[in-house]
């Protein structure tokens, strides 16, 4: 009898992207000396970017995953804008548009896909490349600009496991290319992405993201305050 081989569930690999994002956040704002954590912090995005194009492909209530998703977003935002008078637009926001853009292109059919498709695909280009540039005198952006749109896009349209990881490799590929630097050692989800076994887990902690982004995202905000 052979034993079973490594692998990590979906509830696995968001809790290593939560582990992620944190030291990503926490590189940015509070040890800005610490290399190693923005380095770890490349990451998150791609992870969660799998997990988003899972979320679209396996949730029951397309409305209310969209739902949870933006809504979220939005409030993070108000509070942004609030206290830090930001239009910078959150990771949120960025998956909210490409939860739109799945929907939207799985809404079409038959001849009328491509072009729905195409209007999607520009509007979000519009969106994350062209509006920050009309808007100079504020730090409107939304995160991860195009190419982090379409990462989920992109790992949904793939048709297997093996060609999203494909498909994930292109697209933090075209992510690398667009902002260079650290975000090359985002490819180093491939090997855990590789792992996924396909399962959600036992435990159902979908609702433990939307929670800790705020929360974590706070604490590091005040004790910059505390500390500065």
């Amino acid at each position: 009898m052979t034993k079973a081989s490594f692998r990590l569930n979906g509830n696995q690999l968001k809790l290593i992207a939560m582990v992620a994002m944190t030291a990503d956040h926490v590189g940015l704002q509070l040890l800005p000396q610490w290399g190693f954590l923005r380095i770890l912090g490349r990451l998150a995005m791609p992870l969660y970017a799998y997990m988003i194009a899972e979320g679209c492909r396996y949730t029951r209530s397309r409305g209310r995953y969209f739902g949870s998703v933006a809504l979220m977003g939005l409030g993070c935002q108000i509070v942004y804008f609030f206290f830090m008078g930001s239009l910078y637009q959150c990771i949120l926001v960025t998956f909210s548009l490409s939860i739109g853009l799945i929907y939207l292109m799985d809404r079409a059919q038959g001849v009328g896909k491509i072009p729905v498709a195409l209007v999607g695909t520009a509007t979000v280009w519009f969106l994350t490349e062209m509006l920050p540039g009309m808007l100079p005198a504020t730090d409107f952006r939304i995160d991860y600009d195009f190419w982090g749109v379409m990462l989920p896009v992109m790992i949904y349209l793939a048709k297997d496991r093996k060609q999203a990881l494909v498909l994930l490799a292109a697209g933090v590929t075209m992510l690398a290319c667009h902002f260079g630097g650290n975000q090359w050692y985002g490819l180093l989800t491939l090997p855990l992405m590789a792992l996924y076994d396909g399962t959600r887990g036992k435990a159902n902690i979908k609702r433990l993201f939307y929670l800790y982004y705020p929360a974590h995202l706070a604490v590091i905000y005040l004790i910059g305050l505390v500390f500065s």
